[in-house]
């Protein structure tokens, strides 16, 4: 019988394997946590998790909605709702595409690219600290292994950001 809490899988003689995925969904998670609370602090208090796969799916150059959703493995409905509040919260707005006037691209405004960048840089800052926790070597072996063990990158050499569609939302 499985102790309390302990989770699937974990009946008597069971494996530990659930344990991994689930210690990196919880370290990712901590991670989006701090980075969020960190934004919120600084201005940025409406900025959700699934938004910043958004404003990372439109990117620098900007996209349509069809190409968003793809890209956040939703349908052009959802990205379309979730362009709109990025729009409402002055992240991103819509433009002719100079290319083919027809269409309209989702662009970032200049508060979508700071709260981007700001990110990163946060992002690196949580880096920092997790290389004073575990040790520059240790961190590095642990980013080196995990790159050996996630599937084939995405074509342009990045990271998935499908999250949302993924998990169902």
């Amino acid at each position: 019988m499985a102790e309390p809490g302990a989770g699937v899988g974990a009946g008597a003689g069971a494996g530990r394997g659930y344990e991994l995925p689930m210690l990196l969904f919880a370290g990712f998670r901590s991670a989006i946590d701090q980075l969020h609370a960190r934004l919120a602090e600084e201005g940025h208090p409406d900025v959700r998790p699934a938004y910043g796969f958004a404003l990372q799916a439109i990117g620098a150059r900007g996209a349509t909605a069809s190409e968003v959703g793809r890209r956040l493995g939703v349908s052009k409905q959802a990205a379309g709702k979730t362009v709109e509040r990025l729009e409402e919260l002055g992240y991103a707005e819509r433009a002719a595409d100079p290319a083919d006037g027809r269409r309209k691209l989702v662009l970032l405004t200049p508060r979508g690219m700071e709260v981007l960048v700001r990110s990163g840089q946060i992002f690196d800052e949580l880096y920092a600290q997790w290389a004073r926790v575990l040790g520059a070597e240790r961190l590095a072996g642990l980013e080196s292994d995990l790159r050996a063990l996630v599937p084939g990158a995405v074509p342009d050499g990045g990271f998935r950001v499908d999250v949302a569609g993924w998990f169902g939302g």
